[in-house]
């Protein structure tokens, strides 16, 4: 294909001189616009020098698109604090003067073409640009890049962007539903550092003038968010590992130096984590790249095939149970299943991601420990439900701040952990352990395929189906209790002479058939109330106690 540079007209929307200056919503998702439903992104190619030196960014990006619908503009994302300073468009056609439109208090300028692009057209943008891009303040919460000295006093370099979107730091098509089906990523940085990022290593290119390229190959769909870098003087340590599919994978550890005795401790636990998310929710879904870890200047996050650990290499440092395993890590992991395999097209689903990416520390602690354990961390988790909204609401888009910092998205991790210890009290062991492996994957075909095809959007609802098909119960009211509604249920007791009565006081009067497990001095019984209602005698000097066990997710 001839590759033809296009000359540029760019221009400033032009705002109203009476309105107040307003400052660019750094939030991922959201309404797809008609400019951003028209194409299907399949690959990115990221070719980016950073300078640990200045904090900047000197790129060159191609987005490699699929026309859905006919159009003559596309919208893309990036910084405006970013310039752009031209934009080729490759295609077997004479050369076209094409113009973009772009605004100072926008993540979102717009290309347009100088013909309408028809659907089935498979055509390609390549974007200049560079500057300072935003940092992170207290990553990975409030994120952006992340600028760090090592102890040695080594330049420590990491990105952490999942609530914002990766156009704080290279342009792409922000959005939930559109992963690219590949990315090459190539990052140019000064010779001195080891660079670490997503999927296959390709090899470094030496520049002999000071800096080197490193390059990168991620062979299966990827959110934009997950994109990542890591750079210091790194050391390595790897083993191979046999998937419970079969297939051998690389596991590799990306470690300071300074850090190399607590990184030898820490290695083991990363198959022996795998191992068990393998066994609960089927294989490592990214065989075909790899697993890696990267020691991060901040927390954690879980960009895919090498997540960023920066935690203190301790045991039990994510919530201080006692369990005996790094949590931190363990929770970083099960993103790899819930979030990476298994992703929210709508930010109003981000609890799929977190909630279940939770509960699977709680689950972990139980295969180390026994229930105990397990019960330990869900009481633990329990404390931290602050939230009074809903958990999956039913708007038709959200947004990442939305769920951040809005009114409308609810508590995505606690909460979300408990529907799920709620629903397997509901449905059964055996049921629940089938939900869980069948969400992620829901065929065995789909097990053992690493072309890419394994990686699937899921909704709420099509855990809700599901939920139902394998058990065989009418869940719709406990997911519309515990995601769709903010107040949790509240079970009121009275008791007078032989007479109990339990009944169950729900949010909007909701038909609630929760059953109600009551221990009656050494004898336990299951009722299920009619009318949210259970009605039952017991003699006078017997001791009761409902929900012994602590099993259902209500109002304390």
């Amino acid at each position: 294909m001839a590759r033809i540079s296009l000359l540029i007209t760019a221009f400033l929307l032009i705002m109203s001189s009476t309105a107040t200056a307003q400052e660019v919503v750094y939030e991922s998702g959201g309404e797809l616009p008609p400019e951003k439903s028209s194409y299907d992104v399949f690959f990115y190619d990221l070719n980016l020098k950073l300078n640990p030196a200045d904090s900047t960014v000197d790129g060159r990006v191609g987005v490699h698109f699929n026309v859905v619908h006919p159009t003559n503009v596309v919208a893309l994302d990036l910084d405006p604090k970013l310039e752009i300073s031209s934009v080729n468009w490759t295609e077997d056609e004479p050369e076209r003067a094409v113009k973009i439109e772009r605004s100072d208090t926008s993540k979102t300028f717009y290309v347009y073409f100088p013909e309408t692009l028809q659907p089935g057209r498979s055509t390609a943008l390549e974007i200049e640009y560079s500057g300072i891009p935003r940092v992170g303040d207290n990553p990975p919460w409030d994120g952006g890049l992340v600028w760090k000295r090592t102890p040695s006093g080594e330049p420590w370099v990491g990105a952490a962007l999942q609530s914002l979107g990766a156009w704080v730091w290279w342009p792409n098509k922000d959005h939930p539903t559109d992963k690219a089906d590949s990315v090459a990523i190539n990052f140019t940085m000064p010779d001195n550092l080891v660079v670490a990022s997503n999927g296959r290593d390709r090899g470094v290119t030496d520049h002999e003038d000071g800096w080197k390229t490193s390059h990168w190959f991620v062979s299966t769909p990827i959110n934009n968010y997950n994109v990542t870098v890591n750079a210091a003087p790194y050391e390595t340590m790897s083993e191979t590992y046999t998937s419970t599919a079969g297939d051998e994978m690389e596991i590799k550890f990306w470690y300071l130096p300074e850090f190399r005795e607590e990184s030898e401790w820490l290695f083991p636990q990363f198959a022996e984590q795998i191992r068990f998310l393998e066994e609960t929710a089927g294989p490592y879904p990214f065989r075909a790249d790899k697993y890696g870890v990267a020691h991060s200047p901040y927390l954690g996050m879980e960009h895919q095939s090498i997540i960023a650990y920066g935690a203190s290499f301790e045991n039990d440092n994510l919530f201080g149970q006692d369990a005996g395993f790094d949590d931190l890590h363990q929770h970083e992991l099960a993103h790899e299943w819930w979030g990476n395999l298994v992703t929210a097209w709508d930010w109003r689903d981000f609890w799929i991601h977190e909630g279940i990416g939770t509960y699977m520390q709680p689950l972990y602690a139980e295969h180390l420990n026994g229930m105990e354990s397990y019960r330990e961390m869900m009481e633990f988790l329990r404390t931290r439900i602050t939230s009074n909204r809903a958990t999956a609401p039913r708007e038709s888009s959200m947004s990442s701040l939305d769920i951040r910092e809005g009114e409308r998205g609810g508590d995505v991790y606690y909460k979300g952990a408990w529907f799920m210890h709620t629903l397997r009290y509901v449905v059964g062991e055996d049921h629940f352990f089938e939900i869980l492996r069948k969400f992620a994957y829901p065929t065995e075909e789909l097990e053992n395929t690493t072309t890419g095809e394994q990686v699937r959007y899921a909704t709420t609802d099509d855990l809700l189906y599901l939920s139902e098909e394998i058990s065989g119960i009418d869940l719709d009211w406990l997911f519309e209790v515990y995601l769709r509604q903010a107040e949790l249920p509240a079970l009121n007791i009275t008791r007078a002479g032989l007479q109990v009565v339990m009944e169950w006081d729900v949010p909007n009067g909701i038909d609630f058939p929760m059953p109600v497990e009551v221990r009656i001095n050494n004898e336990m019984v299951t009722l299920v109330p009619e009318n949210n209602r259970i009605t039952l005698e017991i003699p006078e000097s017997a001791d009761m106690e409902a929900d012994p066990n602590h099993w259902i997710l209500k109002e304390l």
